[in-house]
């Protein structure tokens, strides 16, 4: 009987997650919760900023003066006043825009810096008249601020036609 219950708790041990021995997770399980938490932030990017209200993707961003981040036009905003001023006046030119992420997400992080890529399709209708379909490419840095992730840098992009 001895024998078998040192077998089963060297069994029990030898096949216990890490967490239960109060190790760290697994990489791959660090990775994945990490996928799981900043899907959820892309989600909410994107749901933001289809609003057409740069308000409602502010709490998203950082704001420290001096971050740079590059949109489709023009090449560079400086300070979230900027981004957001300048993002306004774009979307002033659509009668409609929705961009959607494509399922193609990457998340790398390390400690309080994240950065995360994917792909997205823009369909929208300018007050012109003038249909837009295409397709780019979205680049966010993000640290964590506070318990919060924030957007620290950007860059958002289309390949030339």
């Amino acid at each position: 009987m001895r024998r078998f219950l040192i077998l089963a708790l060297t069994l029990a041990f030898a096949f216990a997650p890490a967490s239960a021995l109060g190790q760290p997770a697994s990489r791959s399980a660090r990775a994945s919760a990490a996928q799981k938490e900043f899907q959820a932030l892309i989600n909410r990017y994107y749901a933001a900023w289809n609003t057409g209200d740069p308000e409602k993707a502010a709490p998203l961003y950082a704001k420290d003066p001096d971050l740079v981040f590059y949109d489709l036009t023009p090449l560079q905003y400086v300070g979230w006043a900027a981004y957001e001023k300048g993002v306004r006046a774009v979307f002033a030119s659509f009668a409609s825009a929705k961009f959607t992420p494509h399922n193609d997400l990457r998340v790398t992080r390390h400690g309080t810096i994240a950065w995360t890529t994917e792909t997205w399709h823009l369909s929208g209708k300018k007050k012109s008249g003038q249909t837009v379909e295409m397709d780019g490419r979205h680049t966010t840095i993000w640290e964590l601020r506070g318990g919060h992730w924030l957007i620290v840098h950007e860059h958002f992009s289309a390949p030339l036609q």
